[in-house]
C-alpha cells in the first residue's frame, strides 16, 4: 500500500511538472525578398535556413490556432511545437514563401485584412490563391478589414472592423474559417484595455506583435509571437527563440499599457518563484533598470522616457535547463 501511494504521488509529481512546463514558440513573418522593407522582409536564404533546420530536428509545426486551443483547454503540448505566422498576406508570400512551406509540408498561418484583397491590390493575394492555399496546411486568422490603428477609433467602429472582416473570411474561405478558437491579429500589433474589452466581448483571442513563448498562463488577448527579419533573423537568434519559455508570472501591473504620463512608466511583475539573472531592454537593446521589490516581485523602469508611437519592455532570464524565460510588455505612448 505505502509502495502504491508512494508511486501515486511520484507520478502526480512528474505530471504537474511535466504539464507546467508546457508551452509553443510562434513566429511572425512579412514580406519574403523584398529587400526594400528590410524591416519586415526576411530572405529566402534565412527562411529556407530556418526551415530545415525545424525539418531536420523534428519540430512539431503546428497551426497557432491548434496552440492556442490546448492553451485554452489547458491540454499538454508536446516538446519543441511552433507555430509560423505570416502577417498581410502580400504577394512575395504567395511567391516566394508559400512555395517552400509547401515543399516542406509545414502547417502556417496567415494574418489577412481583407479589404486589400476585395480591391485586388497588387501588392496582395487574392482569394482564389487563399483557396489554393487551404489545400496545403494553411488557416487564416482575422487581421481587420482595413489594417488601422484601433487605439483611436470607438467601440462601433472597433466591432465592425472585426466582424466584417471575419464574414468576408468565412464568405470566401468557408463557415468555418477562423472559428473555435476564434483569433483576431492587432493590426501593428498595437492594443489598449479597452480594444481588450471589446474582443473578449466578442469572445476573440487577441494575437499581439510582443515577443516570448506561448504557456498556460498567458493572457488571451496578449499571445506572443517572435517577429522575424532580416536583423533578427540569424539562425543563432532563430535557435535562441526557439529555446524560449514564458516567464512564470503571476501578474503585471499596470494593466493598461498605454502611456498619456508618467513616461517613463514603472512595470510591476509578480512572480512565481524567484528568478536569477534576469535582463531588461528597451526595443532598441538599450540595458534598463529593474529592482526587486519583495522575493518574488520586481519593478522595471526605463532610464529615459520611451519615444511615440510604441516601445517595449522585455526582461529575460535563463532556465535550469539551458533555455530562456522571455517575457516582452508593449506600451503605447500618446
Amino acid at each position: 500500500m505505502k509502495f502504491k501511494k508512494s508511486f501515486f504521488i511520484s507520478l502526480v509529481l512528474y505530471t504537474s511538472t511535466l504539464f507546467a512546463d508546457s508551452s509553443a514558440v510562434a513566429f511572425m513573418y512579412h514580406r519574403f525578398d523584398e529587400a526594400k522593407y528590410p524591416s519586415t522582409n526576411i530572405k529566402m536564404e534565412q527562411f529556407k535556413e530556418q526551415l530545415s533546420y525545424l525539418k531536420e530536428n523534428n519540430y512539431n509545426v503546428w497551426h497557432l490556432s491548434k496552440i492556442i486551443s490546448h492553451i485554452k483547454d489547458k491540454k499538454e503540448l508536446p516538446p519543441k511545437t511552433i507555430a509560423l505566422t505570416i502577417d498581410d498576406a502580400y504577394i512575395s508570400f504567395y511567391e516566394n514563401g508559400y512555395p517552400l512551406l509547401k515543399e516542406f509540408g509545414f502547417a502556417f498561418s496567415l494574418m489577412v485584412s481583407t479589404n486589400p484583397i476585395d480591391v485586388k491590390s497588387k501588392n496582395y493575394m487574392s482569394w482564389s490563391q487563399m483557396r489554393e492555399m487551404q489545400e496545403h496546411k494553411a488557416e487564416f486568422i482575422n487581421h481587420s478589414v482595413l489594417h488601422k490603428y484601433l487605439i483611436d477609433k470607438n467601440k462601433e467602429e472597433i466591432t465592425k472592423e472585426i466582424l466584417k472582416a471575419q464574414k468576408r473570411l468565412q464568405d470566401e474561405l468557408g463557415s468555418s474559417t477562423n472559428e473555435n478558437p476564434r483569433l483576431f491579429s492587432y493590426p501593428f500589433g498595437e492594443y489598449d484595455q479597452r480594444v481588450e474589452a471589446i474582443l473578449e466581448e466578442l469572445d476573440f483571442i487577441g494575437i499581439t506583435q510582443t515577443s516570448g513563448a506561448i504557456g498556460f498562463d498567458t493572457d488571451l488577448r496578449r499571445i506572443p509571437r517572435f517577429p522575424m527579419a532580416e536583423a533578427y533573423a540569424s539562425m543563432e537568434s532563430f535557435i535562441t527563440k526557439l529555446n524560449t519559455k514564458p516567464m512564470p508570472i503571476i501578474s503585471v501591473l499596470p494593466k493598461d499599457n498605454l502611456i498619456e504620463e508618467n513616461n517613463p512608466p514603472k512595470l510591476t511583475i509578480t512572480l512565481k518563484e524567484r528568478l536569477h539573472n534576469i535582463q531588461c531592454f528597451t526595443s532598441n537593446g538599450e540595458k534598463i533598470n529593474h529592482t526587486w521589490i519583495s522575493q518574488t516581485q520586481l519593478e522595471v523602469v526605463a532610464n529615459e522616457k520611451l519615444k511615440q508611437p510604441r516601445d517595449k519592455y522585455t526582461c529575460t532570464a535563463p532556465t535550469m535547463k539551458n533555455k530562456w524565460y522571455w517575457y516582452s510588455h508593449l506600451w503605447i505612448i500618446k
